[in-house]
């Protein structure tokens, strides 16, 4: 799915909602809301008003790591993204040219056989190619995970002001894992949720399932569709998926992760069971969704192959709408901008219910 639509350079969010005025919180930005093709606009903090009792938001519990580290070719100067381990102990990895700015811009990668000398005497070898951009690589002197703490930063793309503290890359459900895993940028539809909004959707009756996906690298070419990424989904959170899915509430997804993860653990049936391992799962319209009944998450890029999935939650005229009025009351994208809530059209009976059961 290609949108027919230009983002305009200053749409793009240059710096995280609370930075932008005093008394600001992460959840101080726009909330565009698409039922089928009625769009309504809001503010982020109305998202329990707009949601109902009995809802799941279904939340990615990734930690974002300090992926990027300086490195060098040669004589040449590099930046090295670390995406995924895999399972043999290598990492798929994106070389990227410092462009003199403090961001970065795409580099061709390869061929096999280079050799990236990284800090603390560190060296990455070039083995196989994943995509056209990405690499499997073989780390030599030292452990990875050592070198991101003492020497990563966050992923930075051009569009944005300034490098951000990894605190500011974390969302509120991030939690650490025992191998100090994580996802190399920020499961970002996520970042608005604050502890406060979210003790006030549990007030109102909203339950919350989380799952884990650890996201690579966003920066492959455009129709590039993503590549297998490690997931879980617990027996806890399968349970309450399938309950609810049972009665009369709606899942929906925090972050096109969340889909990802939940929709591979789903069986054609669409019972979600317990599952935890490597996805390779795209989410078309073809395909469509099993378990997901709504998406939030943030607007993505006219080519982006989110966009498919997207399509398959709403349909084709739910996206277009969208994406028009976000143009047009020029919403911010990228993963400080706004965020985009796809919800099924209303049922009458369910919001009367809704709102005279409460």
């Amino acid at each position: 799915m290609t949108l027919a639509v230009r983002v305009p350079r200053e749409l793009s969010a240059r710096v995280p909602a609370e930075q932008r005025g005093p008394g600001l919180d992460r959840d101080a930005v726009r909330l565009l809301v698409s039922r089928g093709t009625e769009v309504s606009h809001h503010s982020f903090v109305e998202l329990p008003r707009l949601l109902r009792a009995g809802d799941l938001l279904v939340v990615n519990t990734s930690s974002t790591l300090a992926a990027a580290v300086d490195g060098r070719i040669g004589h040449a100067r590099v930046v090295v993204h670390f995406s995924t381990l895999g399972d043999d102990g290598r990492w798929a990895v994106e070389l990227r040219d410092p462009d003199g700015k403090g961001t970065t811009r795409a580099r061709a990668g390869g061929p096999a056989g280079t050799e990236v000398r990284l800090p603390g005497g560190v060296r990455l070898l070039l083995e196989e190619a994943v995509s056209r951009r990405l690499w499997w690589a073989r780390v030599c002197g030292g452990e990875v995970l050592g070198l991101l703490r003492e020497h990563g930063r966050p992923i930075r793309y051009s569009y944005t002001e300034r490098d951000q503290p990894l605190s500011v890359h974390q969302t509120v459900f991030a939690l650490p894992t025992p191998d100090g895993s994580g996802s190399a940028e920020m499961p970002s539809a996520a970042r608005p949720f604050t502890a406060r909004l979210v003790a006030e959707l549990v007030s109102r009756g909203v339950q919350f399932a989380p799952v884990t996906l650890h996201t690579g690298v966003a920066s492959g070419e455009a129709h590039e569709p993503p590549y297998p990424e490690r997931f879980s989904v617990p027996e806890a959170s399968s349970r309450l998926i399938n309950a609810v899915k049972a009665g009369e509430g709606r899942i929906v997804a925090v972050g096109t992760t969340a889909v990802r993860a939940v929709e591979s653990a789903a069986g054609a049936d669409g019972v979600v069971r317990a599952r935890a391992g490597w996805t390779d799962l795209v989410v078309t319209p073809e395909r469509g969704v099993r378990v997901v009944d709504g998406l939030l998450t943030g607007l993505h890029e006219p080519q982006a192959s989110h966009l498919l999935m997207l399509e398959a939650v709403a349909g084709r005229a739910a996206i277009d709408r969208g994406y028009e009025e976000a143009l047009r009351r020029r919403y911010l994208w990228h993963e400080f901008g706004d965020v985009h809530l796809l919800l099924p059209e209303e049922d009458p009976h369910a919001v009367h219910c809704a709102r005279n059961c409460w």
